[in-house]
């Protein structure tokens, strides 16, 4: 049985957008984003979801546990452009049942 989450993805228009993501694929947030044409092609995901481009930077705006940072993604996001201190990569954010709700707003293209 597929279980779907739903999150609230603002774009870099500034439009939040209601998506519905399985829980069941191992998507991570760059995936959801770029499934839905979220962000212009080419512009989020560049490194493939390797934690080596911060294309898929976003801004977590709601209160859920996350997993903690690997040293890959503090590093990458220690010279990113435009960091915040609720900043993560969306490659690195896996979909799972404890995201439902999330509320992002991905980060200005570097």
């Amino acid at each position: 049985m597929t279980q779907e989450i739903t999150l609230f993805i603002t774009d870099r228009d500034g439009k939040t957008h209601q998506v519905s993501a399985p829980t069941d694929m191992n998507m991570n947030l760059m995936e959801v984003v770029r499934a839905y044409e979220l962000a212009p092609e080419g512009t989020i995901g560049v490194c493939g979801g390797m934690a080596m481009c911060a294309s898929c930077q976003s801004y977590i705006n709601s209160s859920h546990l996350l997993p903690k940072q690997s040293a890959d993604e503090l590093a990458m996001l220690a010279e990113a452009f435009h960091v915040q201190e609720n900043s993560r990569l969306g490659c690195q954010l896996f979909m799972t049942p404890d995201l439902d709700g999330l509320n992002v707003t991905l980060a200005p293209e570097s």
